[in-house]
């Protein structure tokens, strides 16, 4: 009686069928593995409030700036500077009218220990007045990090910056091409840009401070 080859007979037969039989269950059923969902679209920015101000008075020709201990330094504000930092609290204080709203963040040009401190001299008082601590790890030229860290911290956010790195900073920011945004932006201490972000559209407003005699 001849022999069935290797590999067939009933055994070789059944463990086939055991294997087979939950692929045929599968399609007769019509199930399906269930496909992964498509990714949605992207999540809309979230709303913003960018306040833009310059640093104070700069000394000018003929004159010194000084330091916080009253040291004379040409890269420190001139004493209307130091006045106009000491009036910025009221700015915001909501008894004034038509204030702008508290900053909950505050950022000032930072850098090398060499570079002019005025951008945080002039936040120092206000910084004091709101307990909140001035963030002045952006170096002039780190414009597109600094606009980064501000757009992901609490809002509404007060930004004092260099005036030679203003458009580079708008840019970062992605307002640029705003209605009333500035081709050139004045030379001018006594004003405040603000940026407001809704639904993911920009806009733009200049604000005048009116902190000292003569502020336009």
């Amino acid at each position: 009686m001849p022999q069935a080859p290797a590999g067939t007979g009933p055994r070789r037969r059944t463990v086939l069928a055991a294997a087979l039989a939950p692929l045929a269950v599968a399609g007769c059923s019509g199930r399906e593995e269930p496909t992964p969902p498509a990714p949605g679209p992207p999540s809309p920015a979230k709303d913003a409030l960018v306040m833009v101000i310059r640093h104070a008075e700069k000394p000018y020709a003929g004159d010194i700036g000084e330091d916080d201990e009253g040291n004379e330094d040409p890269g420190f504000l001139a004493v209307r500077g130091r006045r106009r930092a000491e009036e910025l609290p009221r700015l915001f204080a909501p008894a004034r009218r038509a204030s702008l709203p508290r900053p909950a963040a505050l950022f000032a040009t930072g850098g090398p220990a060499t570079a002019p401190a005025r951008c945080r001299q002039t936040l120092a008082p206000l910084a004091t007045a709101l307990k909140t601590p001035v963030r002045s790890g952006f170096a002039l030229g780190a414009e597109p990090a600094l606009a980064q860290a501000a757009l992901a911290a609490p809002m509404p956010v007060l930004i004092c910056w260099e005036h030679t790195g203003l458009p580079a900073l708008i840019r970062a920011l992605g307002a640029q091409h705003v209605i009333g945004v500035p081709a050139t932006w004045p030379d001018r201490y006594d004003l405040v840009w603000t940026f407001t972000r809704s639904r993911g559209a920009w806009s733009f407003r200049e604000h005048p401070q009116h902190l000292l005699p003569g502020d336009v």
